[in-house]
């Protein structure tokens, strides 16, 4: 993310011989030499690219995109099929070229989509659990119903460690067995040789070797992301890429304090007591006396997903085979089996918006940039990066070819105001930093750090597919000018009300400028990286300068 903060002295001690330099040798070449890519100055080229940039482009697609008859864009659903053709014709209109499969702008991925229904139905001996409120059911869901009937066991952590002195499972058959733990940690336990003695993969190997038949944890709310928010997202729809592996393993159940209370009902002690004893350190495990019964029905659709790839040729005959990748989901979550659309405006509508205004500015350049480049708007994002992993993959153009990619996702903070505020994330980490620097100085703005570091944006979307790739990335996000801790805490709130939500439609009160400003960033940062003499490289102290 990058915001940007008040407007900075203009540097007022030009010499004439370089004004008359540039008035000169423009007219009679056509064109002026390419501005170094850590100029804290714009050219006279970049201010005129600067005001070609379109902000009703922005508003428009960014408003097509989240419509009702978008149905929310799902990842293989005929929604996000009609957004990609949509974005294919937009491309086709600029005159980019396909870069897609058998000369189109699209690159199809084949999907397997994968719904717990409402009508599924769960008894702890006579008390039934409601799907979604007491329970629901962790991923990768499974392709087909899942039956129950085994007796509950509950089994504390599930921890056995001989450095503790502890074992969870001591004296307890479990196979065939469903058993109950509680997630977490006993107080006052020395964190490292719990975290070593309770790591999950050993936990649930372990587990495993014992014949279980099933996994329900409790526990796995917090005042943050309480209960009600897991199921929000683990209720809807999941998304794997078609023919993917599924790990062999029972299904696994998250369930709330209240389905947990079911689950002890008759056991003797209920589960705030038990969880309240394993805190202080003891280990109650012990048979439930009770069976779980009944039936997970499970709904799986096959569909077809298409990242949407254009690509302007660059006019340098050395280096138009390097490209710039400019990239941004377009996919949201779709409908849901209530009907509820998910229209995604501010994530990520509005990033595709901010790319195609992009793309419009380079299409209309009198003089081409010397690399080519890409623009790229992903399907599958919010199911895992799927459509930047598979590009990243199966390139449509050379990946080692690939000098950067510029990432456009976020969460609608830049129009809140006009951008005086701006996050680089990933800027740390190769010199694309520096020409970020250059360019918010130039515009009069200001750099901050990640101001939610806790949320691990850099690692969260699809400019990190190409990092992995070992491309030099870049993702850019901005607010208003005044107290960072002002519009940060507007984004929390949204974020706990909107995000990811039906909520997140095109509002009235957004300012459309901020979005040009956040794109005209990411427009000079572009045309810097492609007429630059030398590709972006990794700083030397990046953990990502490897092979």
């Amino acid at each position: 993310m990058k915001i940007r903060f008040g407007l900075k002295t203009i540097v007022r001690d030009l010499s004439v011989s370089l004004i008359m330099a540039a008035l000169l040798i423009a007219p009679v070449y056509g064109q002026q030499t390419a501005t170094a890519p850590n100029s804290t100055t714009l050219s006279a080229t970049e201010r005129e690219a600067e005001s070609k940039l379109n902000v009703d482009t922005i508003r428009t697609i960014t408003s097509d995109l989240a419509k009702p008859d978008m149905e929310g864009r799902g990842t293989g659903l005929l929604g996000g099929q009609k957004a990609a053709k949509y974005l294919a014709d937009y491309f086709a209109k600029l005159g980019l070229q396909p870069l897609g499969d058998n000369k189109t702008f699209l690159q199809a991925i084949q999907f397997t989509g994968t719904t717990v229904m409402p009508d599924s139905s769960l008894k702890a001996g006579n008390a039934s659990l409601k799907f979604g409120e007491d329970y629901v059911l962790a991923p990768p869901l499974p392709d087909k119903k899942v039956d129950f009937k085994a007796p509950l066991v509950f089994i504390t952590y599930g921890v056995v460690s001989p450095d503790l002195k502890r074992d969870d499972l001591a004296n307890l058959d479990l196979k065939g067995k469903i058993v109950v733990l509680i997630s977490g940690q006993p107080k006052n336990v020395d964190q490292a040789a719990w975290q070593k003695a309770a790591n999950p993969q050993a936990t649930l190997g372990n587990l495993l070797s014992k014949g279980i038949s099933g996994l329900i944890i409790t526990n796995v709310g917090s005042a943050q992301q309480p209960f009600s928010l897991i199921s929000n997202y683990l209720t809807r729809r999941q998304v794997s890429v078609a023919n993917a592996i599924r790990p062999n393993i029972p299904p696994r159940l998250l369930v709330s304090d209240a389905g947990a209370e079911k689950l002890f009902a008759g056991s003797g002690m209920t589960y705030a007591q038990a969880k309240e004893k394993a805190e202080a350190g003891e280990t109650v495990s012990r048979d439930l006396g009770q069976t779980l019964s009944g039936t997970l029905n499970i709904k799986t659709d096959e569909g077809t997903g298409s990242n949407v790839v254009g690509v302007l040729e660059g006019s340098d005959p050395n280096l138009k085979d390097q490209a710039l990748v400019y990239s941004a989901h377009y996919d949201a979550y779709g409908i849901d089996a209530a009907g509820r659309i998910f229209p995604g405006a501010a994530d990520n509508a509005l990033g595709v918006g901010e790319m195609a205004a992009i793309a419009e500015v380079f299409t209309k350049m009198s003089k081409k940039p010397r690399r080519s480049v890409i623009f790229l708007a992903v399907t599958g994002e919010e199911h895992g990066l799927y459509g930047s992993e598979h590009w990243a993959h199966n390139p449509t153009w050379p990946i080692g070819k690939v000098v950067a990619d510029l990432n456009f996702d976020g969460i609608g903070s830049e129009v809140y105001g006009p951008v005086k505020q701006i996050v680089g994330y990933g800027a740390e980490f190769s010199d694309l930093g520096k020409t970020l620097d250059s360019v918010v100085a130039a515009e009069g703005d200001k750099i901050i750090p990640d101001p939610v570091p806790d949320e691990g944006v850099f690692y969260r979307s699809d400019h990190f597919s190409f990092v992995k790739q070992g491309v030099p990335s870049l993702m850019l996000l901005g607010g208003p000018d005044g107290d960072t801790a002002m519009w940060v805490a507007k984004a929390r709130k949204w974020l706990a009300t909107d995000y990811h939500s039906p909520a997140d439609v095109v509002r009235p009160d957004w300012v459309w400028a901020g979005s040009k400003d956040i794109a005209d960033i990411g427009l000079i940062v572009g045309m810097r990286v492609a007429d630059a003499d030398a590709a972006p490289a990794w700083l030397p102290n990046s953990p990502f300068k490897r092979p």
